[in-house]
């Protein structure tokens, strides 16, 4: 709607929103200020008044980019966060990835182990002695021989000896047996480990733990050791100082048995003998084989003696 005022003119009426401040009005063309009144007059001033001066003086000490009411905020500065590296997942990731290393490492490991012979097997056993390999001719033997025979190598480890074999049924002796009859035993494949008298106790007992309940293996103190432990079987020799060496058991799990020069022997049945003393006992095998066992006439009980005399006894 529109008000007709004088002079043919038309205003619009000043709009006003909620809270706001009224439009200006157009100004008016006619007014006093346009036509050189008072209030022109006084515009001069503003060419260098104090406060023209003052202004610029604000100007001057005003920082750059600064705008706005007061001058304005001041800058702010990019603040550089580090964030620490999560080791969580990389110390599970690597040691996931070791202990499968280790896995694959170690089946390699055993696939290589059991491709060997056993004749590798033992050869890596550090200080063993191959009298196979190094003197086969002292191994050799045409029959078996009655009495005392004298070997070059101490404990022998090999050659001619007694018809009857020293039971080595997990036998722990504790006086010394014949080598004639011990000889024997190393030829069904079983392992012999001596010692010197004066081993201490321990060691002893340490040593028969590796013996007892294992058959293919015997054990008995023997004089004059030049080395406080002996282990041999048929061709094959290891000195060592002190019980808990961990190649007496290792000589033992690759030799014992498989390395039998009569394979398929036994030790537990047949002409055994169990008596101790270093002079052979000469036994001969029953004729009939159903009249007894142990090599004895007459047949003895189990264990080579007449009345079945136990392993330890003298003889």
């Amino acid at each position: 709607m529109s008000t007709q005022h004088g002079g043919g003119g038309t205003r619009r009426p000043p709009s006003t929103k909620p809270g706001g401040k009224p439009k200006d009005a157009p100004a008016d063309k006619t007014g006093p200020a346009d036509k050189g009144g008072p209030a022109a007059k006084s515009a001069p001033a503003a060419k260098g008044g104090p406060a023209a001066k003052g202004t610029g003086a604000a100007k001057k000490g005003a920082r750059p980019g600064a705008g706005g009411k007061g001058g304005g905020r001041r800058p702010i500065t990019p603040v550089k966060v580090n964030q620490a590296r999560n080791w969580g997942p990389i110390v599970t990731f690597a040691v996931v990835g070791a202990i499968a290393v280790g896995i694959i490492g170690f089946g390699g490991y055993q696939v290589y182990v059991n491709g060997m012979t056993w004749e590798e097997r033992a050869a890596k056993i550090s200080g063993i002695t191959n009298f196979r390999k190094s003197n086969p001719k002292m191994l050799e033997y045409q029959a078996h021989q009655a009495g005392p025979i004298k070997y070059s190598v101490l404990p022998p480890v090999g050659g001619t000896h007694n018809q009857n074999w020293q039971r080595c049924l997990g036998d722990v002796y504790t006086a010394p047996i014949a080598n004639e009859h011990a000889v024997h035993s190393e030829e069904h494949g079983a392992v012999w480990i001596t010692y010197r008298p004066d081993l201490p106790k321990a060691e002893v007992d340490q040593l028969a733990k590796k013996v007892k309940g294992h058959d293919f293996t015997l054990m008995s103190p023997f004089p004059g050791l030049d080395k406080p432990i002996s282990v041999q079987t048929w061709g094959y020799q290891l000195k060592v100082d002190k019980a808990d060496d961990p190649r007496i058991d290792q000589f033992i799990k690759d030799l014992r048995e498989i390395s039998a020069k009569e394979q398929g022997a036994t030790c537990s049945s047949g002409a055994f003998i169990t008596e101790t003393g270093t002079t052979p006992h000469d036994l001969q095998p029953p004729a009939d084989p159903a009249a007894g066992q142990g090599g004895v006439p007459g047949g003895a009980v189990p264990g080579g003696q007449p009345g079945g005399g136990a392993p330890g006894g003298t003889g």
